[in-house]
């Protein structure tokens, strides 16, 4: 199976699930091709490395194993025009990071420390899929183009995904195009 593959990424929860059908798919025997197009990173590219061969054009950019985490916090703001906001939670830690508290020492710890746990579970999934790859040089949260990401491991070859459906034809392969559109 040909899967063009284009994702700058997203929530690991989406995209862990997304890699999870895909190695699914590999369960009952299906080949996977991936090609990269134009992008492969952080979540897309922990689909990507589901595939028994990855393929990427010569500028398609692949990496981003990273995690990040990102909250506006208006408390300051909204003390001072006034506006008090109040949580009620049961458990130590059900809200560490939000946008209306005074965030602590403890607090920032507490999401370091998840972020550090979410990082390292994405490393060791990717390691395993690309046994390859030296994770601790790619796992930095950088990207690379066609030719570096090649030389890196984070793909098989060069070349487009028309190229590799000529090379289908060529072996007799059946093609079949499938797409997914939601409704707006």
């Amino acid at each position: 199976a040909l899967l063009v593959l284009q994702s700058g990424g997203g929530t690991v929860t989406g995209y862990g699930l997304a890699a999870a059908q895909l190695q699914r798919l590999k369960s009952r025997g299906v080949k996977l091709t991936v090609c990269v197009e134009q992008v492969a990173a952080s979540g897309g590219y922990m689909m990507c490395c589901t595939a028994d061969r990855i393929v990427a054009s010569p500028f398609a950019v692949l990496g981003s194993i990273g995690v990040i985490s990102e909250v506006p916090n208006a408390y300051d703001r909204l003390k001072r025009e006034g506006i008090e906001f109040q949580t009620i939670t049961a458990g130590k830690f059900k809200r560490t990071v939000t946008p209306t508290k005074k965030i602590t020492k403890e607090d920032l710890a507490k999401s370091e420390q998840d972020i550090g746990e979410i990082f390292d579970l994405f490393k060791k999934f990717v390691a395993s899929q690309r046994p390859m790859l030296d994770i601790e040089d790619v796992a930095t949260g950088d990207t690379w183009f066609g030719e570096d990401a090649l030389s890196k491991g984070l793909c098989d070859e060069l070349a487009t995904a028309d190229d590799v459906l000529l090379d289908f034809v060529d072996k007799g392969y059946d093609v079949y195009e499938i797409a997914y559109e939601p409704t707006p």
